[in-house]
């Protein structure tokens, strides 16, 4: 998991999915629509525009028709593919157990403009506009959801077989080499870089994990919660290298800074992941220290009539206290709602989730709730050394996150606990036999 300011690479509990429909009365692109929907809906001549067409991106088009907007909506999207999901790129896609994962939103009945294949160059918003290849894109609202991009391992742009994971075609040239089982280093013990061991072992490749770190996840974690994580390597076949840092790569090589030559058919990096918000560059829209785009608690940008939503943009938290900038992909499917119901001037509720991501590696089934940094107490729920435990943090005796590894029992009800601000007591939360919900004040 990567929240800054705390702690992947996922609940639909949150509601429909992309071109879900309930019954009810039709509106113009088959959504339902009440009567009250029918009277706040805006002008038919407004323009939106959604720069980004990841799962942020979808699902803030989706919802603008859902919640009535009756105005052009003008999806933009970099690659060439049919809009589509992440989390199964590191999984079904790279083992060739599916060709895609393209989402099930029949954009032209919901009358949402595809421009795919297109980046947009810049953004103008004393103009109202932003420009692409073809030209100017005029707007009335914009909604930048670009997601993050991969951090590269510098001097490797060049080298052949150093792959990244990120997109469809990414994973698609990833393909062969788990195919033809080639020797894989991985860099980077996070949670992309575990997912992409467990494909590569899963295939029969002979896999090995260079960590700078003395621990894996060590940036999302704290060392007495990733310890028993470590062991997961060798159990799978993995040969997990820490305090192993990459001097350089060549070739069919990856030469560490103590000397040591790991042979290696692929490179695959996954060092972490940064805003993509270079498109950015004097538009005058203000940037957080990670050059994430700072957003208010409607998801509002700085710049009037432009929102931002999902890894490219931090919001604050009142729950926590503190802005947190989430690169996991239950943000990316929550955040587009409050985006369209302010966009359509309903005043939404602010914007303050409870985060949470999933991860499936070695195995294990690991889920994650809320946001641990700011927690005074730490206790386990079982034994970290079994197949099945949970981790739970609290601040002043409530319940600000929890790790759970194979009790998503545990998981549910902790989410729920985290959401209500319940009070908690200690003793209770660490008994693993007890449900966590008997363990409240």
């Amino acid at each position: 998991m990567d929240v800054t300011g705390g702690p992947r690479d996922q609940s639909s509990g949150a509601g429909h999915g992309p071109g879900a429909q309930t019954d009810g009365p039709s509106g113009d692109y088959g959504d339902p629509v009440s009567e009250q929907t029918q009277q706040r809906t805006t002008p038919a001549g407004r323009r939106v525009v959604v720069v980004g067409a990841g799962m942020a991106g979808v699902q803030t088009a989706v919802a603008l028709r859902e919640q009535g907007f009756t105005g052009t909506v003008t999806l933009i999207g970099a690659e060439p593919h049919p809009p589509y999901d992440r989390p199964p790129l590191s999984k079904a896609v790279l083992l060739g157990k599916a060709d895609g994962a393209a989402f099930d939103v029949d954009f032209a009945a919901l009358g949402i403009e595809l421009r795919l294949g297109e980046e947009v160059r810049a953004v103008r918003p004393a103009d109202h506009e932003v420009d692409t290849a073809s030209g100017p894109v005029p707007y009335d609202a914009l909604v930048l959801a670009t997601g993050a991009e991969p951090i590269r391992l510098p001097g490797t742009e060049d080298v052949p077989g150093v792959h990244l994971l990120r997109t469809l075609d990414d994973a698609e040239r990833l393909r062969p080499v788990l195919a033809d089982q080639r020797d894989v280093v991985v860099v980077g013990a996070g949670w992309i870089g575990a997912e992409f061991a467990t494909a590569a072992r899963e295939a029969g490749c002979a896999v090995t994990v260079v960590e700078a770190a003395d621990r894996p996840l060590a940036g999302a974690l704290p060392a007495e919660v990733a310890a028993p994580m470590t062991g997961w390597y060798a159990d799978a076949g993995v040969v997990l290298r820490t305090h192993a840092r990459v001097a350089r790569v060549e070739p069919g090589t990856v030469v560490l800074d103590d000397g040591t030559r790991l042979p290696a058919g692929a490179v695959v990096v996954g060092v972490g992941a940064r805003p993509a918000t270079g498109v950015l560059t004097g538009s005058g829209i203000a940037l957080g220290a990670h050059g994430e785009i700072v957003a208010d608690d409607r998801l509002r940008a700085s710049a009037p009539d432009v929102h931002a939503v999902g890894d490219c943009a931090s919001f604050p938290s009142a729950r926590y206290g503190e802005r947190l900038l989430v690169h996991h992909w239950d943000n990316a499917l929550q955040g587009p709602r409050t985006v369209a119901a302010d966009i359509l001037g309903e005043a939404p509720v602010a914007y303050d989730p409870v985060p949470y991501f999933w991860s499936e590696q070695f195995g294990r089934f690991v889920q994650y709730a809320g946001h641990h940094a700011g927690a005074d107490t730490f206790l386990w729920r079982g034994d970290p050394a079994g197949p099945a435990w949970s981790v739970c943090w609290l601040r002043g005796g409530r319940l600000v996150a929890l790790l759970a590894v194979g009790r998503p029992r545990d998981l549910a009800q902790g989410r729920r606990l985290i959401e209500a601000g319940a009070a908690m007591d200690p003793a209770l939360l660490a008994d693993h036999a007890r449900p966590l919900k008997a363990a409240t004040l």
